[in-house]
């Protein structure tokens, strides 16, 4: 690396280190002002950040927040054994009580990615599993993340009608409907998914936050739930609910987390 691009190169850690401190979308001059650089140099470094995926530009609030390319990495550092390995019992400690299966996702992108599927002695069949991809605006886990991420950083993650695919009739169709279910959810305190991945299954779930109480993974608990209709039934489960709440927030502990 050339002698010039290692200033290039701290600045722009810089920038996304202010972009990580601050709870929600900060403007160019925010950024200026905070490192004390020339306008045009805060511009072109986000310029460059946001080409190659780690800065969302919000042009309608002429605001700059972290990009996909950050949740990424974030995700990848999380893949490692450090939280795997502090996560294993607690899980398998939860799989032995209530005999469901349980598993801690985090967010990749704008999917839900396990890491980690505890199974009771007698399983039943669903369709996540380790290393598997869904959708995070219809899993328990994911939203049970978005729910705590500022509301800009979730509109990035789905600037288009589109990705709001679903997996079977039931589930958000659009970011005003997923913006609902995370007000909702955020004011019964868990995520709820009933039968939006797997007709005849539902799941809870609740996250695990780091030490600035930004969620980072969340645990979730499957379960065999008929509900009829083309809509949700309205249960919450909260007596499974405490018990995923409970296990989530030692895992919290565990890394050190600040409990929400």
């Amino acid at each position: 690396m050339a002698g010039t691009d290692i200033p290039a190169l701290r600045r722009g850690l810089a920038v996304l280190r202010v972009l990580a401190q601050h709870a929600g979308p900060v403007s160019a001059a925010t950024i200026t002002r905070e490192l004390d650089l020339p306008r045009s140099t805060t511009y072109h470094l986000l310029a460059e950040l946001a080409a190659a995926g780690f800065v969302t530009h919000l042009p309608d609030e002429r605001r700059y927040g972290l990009g996909i390319a950050t949740f990424e990495l974030g995700s990848a550092y999380l893949r490692h054994d450090p939280l795997e390995r502090l996560a294993g019992p607690i899980l398998r400690a939860l799989v032995d009580v209530q005999q469901h299966t349980v598993h801690l996702g985090i967010l990749h992108g704008n999917e839900s990615l396990y890491l980690i599927k505890e199974r009771p002695a007698r399983p039943e069949t669903v369709v996540t599993d380790v290393g598997v991809r869904l959708p995070a605006h219809v899993t328990a886990s994911g939203r049970a993340m978005l729910a705590y991420l500022p509301p800009a950083q979730v509109r990035a993650l789905f600037p288009r009608q589109g990705q709001f695919v679903r997996r079977t009739d039931r589930g958000p169709r659009n970011l005003a409907e997923l913006r609902g279910i995370l007000t909702e959810e955020r004011r019964t305190g868990w995520a709820i998914e009933d039968g939006f991945v797997t007709v005849d299954f539902a799941s809870v779930a609740y996250p695990i936050f780091d030490h600035s109480g930004h969620p980072i993974a969340a645990i979730s608990m499957t379960f065999r739930h008929r509900c009829d209709g083309k809509y949700a039934c309205g249960e919450t489960w909260p007596e499974l609910a405490v018990a995923v709440r409970a296990a989530a927030r030692e895992l919290t502990a565990r890394v050190g987390g600040v409990n929400r």
